[in-house]
């Protein structure tokens, strides 16, 4: 008996020991592991975000006040990264309600804020991507998500090139450099988060060797001079599956008298009750409407249908009016019958929210612009720039006259009636669906032809050819 005591104990120096070095060298790892995706994370910040935060500098207005808010949600960023370093994985919960989004909504307010603004398509280029650098939230594929963001500014970025090309190469520099983020983002996600956001303590480590990471500050959970938080408690017992909660062999009787029932065979049906044909529904009809001995069953399922939303979603004050160059058209909601008449050629049409509406515009302009519209009917005579749909569903214009474009993004549901003159018209799309141009034939009626949204590609040995593909059916 001595023997075997001395031998427990020397089991249990041991297995000590070995725990000791092992939760040393994870630390150690963990810590190394950290700093080099923090220190890459530096070199980003140092490189093409410090460029883009110089040349908003040089641009100046409201360029520069939302670079300032970029500037704060990459700080944001790295101390979320820091935390991540040396922490364990919080809840999802905890990572959506996180300091980093609520950053992020300010930069995309900002740009809600000033529409007006000289510098919009700059606003919005940021406003549309900045969503990249949720990526931390984002599994298993954080990459493909920052690359969907940047594809998203490309749309703006693109105006701003055909805007200043020609006039002030500070602002291609700055296209430039805002795009190589997102860029070199991407490098760096694929080399060291390529599954989703590395939390250094997120292995199996029995017990945890650090703090949980909270989602209401990017520091980890655990105040200055203040003690660790407590380990977990032990795991629950385990639940025997093979005994009822009663105490007892109940369970094993219940089996022996279930198998029981079954080793009878043919005689098991002897305790069933014998039903006559006069209790028979399917030869006696008249006892499903008058109410004869038929047992009602359980009624079909039905899905519950979601309570209808009490609060209406809330829109600004009604505009229609001439604001310099510019005709604001803004949160109408059932206004049918609205018309612009006094127009010169230099005026442009901004119809921002309007709902279940329709807009007449007479005379010759320069553009128009449809955002975030939805059921909206537009009529107009001649339009010498474009025509652009943006984030808008349902939406129906009618050229009266001529125009030389039609731009339709990220809109559900666009009808575009041409004229006999406006025929030459080019229809750029990117990232809608339901699209359809109708042109007119021999007696006033119209053809409709859907345009394409499915496309094949495929590489001819020198590059890379897409053509749309057939809409069967």
């Amino acid at each position: 008996m001595a023997e075997l005591a001395s031998l427990v104990q020397r089991l249990e120096v041991a297995v000590s020991r070995l725990e000791a070095v092992s939760g040393a060298g994870v630390a150690s790892a963990g810590s190394g592991a950290g700093a080099v995706f923090v220190e890459a994370y530096n070199s980003l910040l140092s490189g093409p975000v410090e460029e883009y935060l110089s040349l908003s500098q040089q641009i100046g207005g409201d360029v520069q006040k939302q670079a300032e808010m970029m500037k704060r949600v990459f700080s944001c960023q790295k101390q979320f990264l820091i935390t991540a370093s040396s922490s364990q994985k919080p809840s999802d919960v905890s990572l959506t309600t996180s300091p980093l989004s609520s950053v992020i909504q300010q930069v995309q307010s900002f740009r809600e804020q000033n529409r007006s603004s000289t510098f919009f398509n700059h606003l919005s280029a940021v406003s549309e991507s900045v969503p990249a650098l949720g990526w931390v939230a984002i599994a298993p594929k954080p990459g493909p998500y920052v690359k969907e963001m940047q594809d998203a500014a490309m749309f703006y970025t693109n105006r701003v090139l055909k805007d200043y090309k020609e006039k002030d190469k500070k602002h291609v520099d700055w296209v430039k450099s805002y795009l190589s983020i997102w860029t070199e983002l991407q490098n760096y996600i694929k080399q060291h988060h390529t599954t989703g956001l590395c939390w250094i303590l997120s292995a199996p480590i029995s017990p945890p060797q650090g703090p949980v990471a909270s989602g209401s500050s990017a520091a980890p959970a655990r105040s200055a001079g203040g003690a660790p938080p407590p380990p977990p408690g032990p795991p629950p017992p385990q639940v025997d599956l093979d005994q009822s909660p009663a105490a007892g062999d109940s369970g094993a009787t219940s089996r022996n008298a279930l198998f029981a029932s079954i080793n009878k065979g043919s005689d098991i049906t002897k305790g069933l009750k014998h039903v006559s044909d006069d209790q028979k529904t399917h030869k006696n009809p008249a006892l499903k409407t008058h109410g004869g001995p038929v047992c009602s069953g359980p009624k079909p399922f039905s899905i519950p249908q979601p309570a209808a939303s009490s609060a209406p979603s809330r829109m600004g004050p009604r505009v229609l009016e001439l604001e310099g160059k510019k005709w604001r058209v803004e949160n109408q909601d059932g206004a049918q019958g609205l018309v612009i008449s006094d127009t010169e050629l230099k005026q442009v049409v901004y119809a921002f929210k309007c709902n279940n509406s329709t807009l007449q515009v007479k005379g010759k302009i320069n553009s128009i612009t449809i955002d975030n519209c939805k059921k909206l009917g537009l009529v107009f005579d001649d339009v010498v720039g474009i025509v652009e749909v943006i984030n808008c569903k349902d939406i129906k214009l009618q050229v009266m006259g001529k125009v030389p474009t039609i731009s339709i993004n990220k809109t559900d549901g666009c009808h575009v009636y041409l004229s006999a003159a406006s025929l030459d018209c080019e229809i750029v799309s990117a990232k809608s669906s339901e699209m359809n141009v109708l042109v007119p034939g021999a007696g006033g009626d119209f053809t409709e032809l859907p345009v394409p949204e499915q496309f094949k590609t495929v590489w001819d040995g020198k590059k890379l050819v897409t053509t749309a593909t057939e809409i069967a059916g």
